[in-house]
């Protein structure tokens, strides 16, 4: 699998690093499932940091922003983001690295941009919504997330998704198109339909999408 080269080059570098390397990892666990994915992240970053005789100069690039809390426990971690500005629903990168940890992804906007069903755009803002409302229950100022709340606080938010919601269907939709398919289709008594019948109105309602 490509999870298993992802990891196998992963363990070259870090079998053969040096006082004098400089490592570039990107993305690193984000092939396997989300728990193990951030515990490799995780694990990998203290490696590197904790190391008894090298400390490369690394750059680590992540979308798992639980990462963030590292800078807090590890002296010589720190955190860096690209800087982007929103504007009329529209994200604009602006290419200057900042300091601090972002709290934010973008690829819903992304996928918005190449031109997704705009009811799955919904839906997949609706499921960012649950997972990020249930990460500010487990975080606050005073308790800052650790390594074992992640898997805690995913668990829990995953468990929410469990909705008919989760079934996407072309007649959530509001419009008047779908509208006059639904009416159509209601209106049909499947019992007295002949295969010549079902031929002309299955003809009838793909005329209607045109």
């Amino acid at each position: 699998s490509t999870f298993m080269v992802e990891m196998t080059e992963a363990a070259s570098i870090l079998n053969n690093m040096t006082n004098r390397s400089l490592i570039l990892l990107d993305e690193l666990g984000r092939g396997t499932s989300t728990y193990d994915g951030i515990s490799i992240a995780w694990a990998i970053v203290e490696f590197l940091h904790e190391h008894p005789t090298n400390r490369p100069k690394t750059l680590f690039a992540t979308h798992y922003h639980e990462l963030n809390e590292m800078e807090n426990s590890f002296g010589r971690v720190k955190n860096f983001n690209v800087t982007i500005k929103e504007l009329n629903n529209k994200v604009i990168f602006l290419r200057k690295l900042v300091r601090g940890g972002s709290e934010h992804s973008f690829g819903i906007h992304v996928a918005k941009m190449a031109g997704m069903p705009p009811e799955l755009i919904d839906r997949a803002n609706e499921i960012l919504k649950i997972l990020e409302d249930d990460r500010k229950e487990l975080t606050d100022d005073s308790n800052k997330q650790t390594l074992s709340s992640v898997n805690r606080e995913l668990s829990n938010a995953v468990k929410q998704l469990s909705t008919p919601k989760m079934q996407l269907s072309i007649f959530d939709a509001h419009s008047q198109t779908f509208d006059d398919i639904r009416k159509a289709l209601n209106e049909i008594d499947i019992n007295r339909l002949t295969p010549v019948e079902a031929l002309m109105k299955l003809n009838e309602v793909k005329g209607m999408l045109k």
